[in-house]
């Protein structure tokens, strides 16, 4: 009796009642698979490693800003890094619950990264199929700069978090609206200016969006959106305002055309991969038209009008751009799935279109697999100041000092990496970073008094060559004549000396 009424249900057409609950079942679970797959994927890429690579001068600065008092924070970005001081101050509490060890300061960065792999992956599903989606996400994890900046101690991966999530947020909004949701949007929009100003452009994509729908018959759309910039934005024009005053910092920053020419490779890490990704861009913004408007002015705009103002603004660097990764992926995508969908038709096969996300997120990946194994590594051009410290820890007695020469934070670099316990005495300082409100020291201008007493002194010098060269010619005129060298380590763009006072 069991075994027949087994076989009768088995064999028992499925009804529209039972269609209907299994696509309701898949319908709940998609959003939930198309964004922890990529966010997994991305977690995969960015976590592994994430405390081998030293820090380098940017992120020297995340840490001594995240790190001294509010009081001394808010007399730093008076005179430098304003736009950074809401990354700075979330940094503060971080620290203070986790700790400065480079895994510490990177993990908020990774697990954004993660997240906007997700976001991504919704936002793909949104515009086109699940399939995009997955596939935008997938691809966004294997990119080598979202590894690199995924790793980094700096702001960048919430812009890209933030600017995701708006997005994400304004199509849901415009789809179904509710002031909940445009009251997240609101806050969205806010946090990503405050990750980062350059991000804030992204609204210009946003309004091409607006535009659209109010073309479609939806009025109420613009005031909307008016609304949620004003309010959005309006907490931002404090930062807007003394930043302007700040663009001095980021004055070497001139864009040329070589600059443009390398801007693919910058921005996605690798030859192939900006080369890939931005030419299946444009066959998407060919084949989609009005569904790639949106991703295409999110993708191209800000890095043109950061390019033609660069004499002025100077803002264009890759870094800043991140942000439009998702875009050119989305681009990207949007043609590929087409010529999936078209494949499909002609073999008549359903799963050939995940055959093709599966063989294409594979054969991306091992094509770029090196380039994301090189964004875990130091980068070449800075110190090795770990080792310095190493040295200097190792070899240090009390009563030491130490000295710096060079222009690539020496002094900063190498606090962090002595934090934590007794260090030699900085006998050049005469005004801490805290009091002149900079990450630099004010130095002692007469270095025969300020180095009258000590035996033993530790030079730590990132010149090229001679460790003296360009030192400030009264200092080492003092050294000179005072002490003698007992021991010279050289490491990557870094040399540490030992010195010791010479007998009367």
């Amino acid at each position: 009796m069991t075994s027949s009424t087994t076989d009768l249900a088995v064999c028992r057409p499925r009804t529209a009642g039972t269609e209907a609950t299994d696509r309701s079942a898949r319908d709940r679970w998609a959003p939930l698979l198309v964004f922890l797959l990529p966010a997994a994927a991305a977690g995969a890429c960015v976590v592994p490693g994430i405390g081998h690579r030293q820090l380098w001068r940017d992120e020297h600065c995340t840490w001594w800003a995240s790190s001294i008092r509010y009081t001394d924070l808010g007399l730093l970005v008076e005179h430098i890094d304003v736009v950074f001081a809401p990354f700075y101050a979330a940094m503060h509490i971080w620290i203070a619950l986790v700790g400065s060890s480079p895994t510490a300061l990177r993990l908020p960065e990774a697990l954004a990264m993660a997240a906007s792999a997700g976001l991504l992956g919704l936002l793909g599903r949104q515009l086109f199929t699940p399939r995009a989606g997955m596939l935008a996400g997938l691809l966004f994890a294997v990119v080598p700069t979202v590894t690199r900046y995924g790793q980094e101690a700096r702001p960048y991966a919430f812009a890209m978090l933030f600017s995701l999530l708006a997005t994400l947020l304004l199509l849901r909004a415009l789809e179904r609206p509710t002031l909940k949701i445009w009251t997240f949007y609101t806050l969205a929009i806010a946090l990503t200016g405050l990750s980062h100003l350059v991000a804030l452009s992204v609204v210009a994509a946003h309004a091409a969006v607006v535009v659209r729908a109010r073309r479609g018959g939806h009025h109420f759309v613009y005031w909307a959106f008016g609304c949620a910039m004003v309010m959005g934005t309006s907490v931002l024009v404090p930062t807007m305002v003394k930043g302007s005053g700040q663009a001095g910092q980021i004055a070497w920053n001139d864009a040329t055309v070589q600059d443009l020419a390398r801007y693919p490779t910058d921005l996605f890490g690798s030859w192939f991969a900006g080369t890939v990704v931005m030419g299946l861009g444009v066959v998407g913004l060919l084949m989609t038209r009005h569904k790639a408007v949106m991703p295409a002015v999110w993708a191209v705009l800000p890095p043109a009008v950061t390019f033609l103002t660069s004499d002025r603004l100077h803002l264009f660097l890759p870094r800043y751009l991140l942000f439009t990764v998702p875009a050119w992926l989305l681009l990207a995508v949007a043609g590929a799935d087409l010529c999936a969908e078209r494949l499909i038709r002609v073999c008549r096969a359903r799963t050939a279109g995940w055959v093709l996300v599966t063989g294409a997120v594979a054969g991306f990946a091992f094509q770029v697999f090196p380039a994301v194994a090189t964004a875990r590594q130091d980068l070449l051009g800075e110190p090795d100041y770990a080792g310095a410290g190493r040295i200097v820890r190792t070899g240090e007695r009390p009563g030491d000092g130490i000295v710096f020469n060079g222009e690539l934070g020496e002094r900063k670099a190498m606090a962090y990496e002595l934090r934590g316990g007794a260090r030699p005495k900085d006998v050049l300082m005469r005004l801490t970073p805290q009091q002149i409100g900079w990450y630099a020291a004010s130095e002692c201008g007469e270095p025969g008094t300020c180095l009258a007493d000590g035996r033993r002194l530790w030079l730590v010098s990132t010149a090229k060559g001679d460790p003296r060269f360009r030192m400030r010619k009264s200092t080492a005129a003092v050294l000179a004549a005072r002490y003698t060298v007992v021991r010279t380590q050289r490491l990557h763009n870094v040399t540490v000396q030992l010195l010791e006072r010479r007998s009367s």
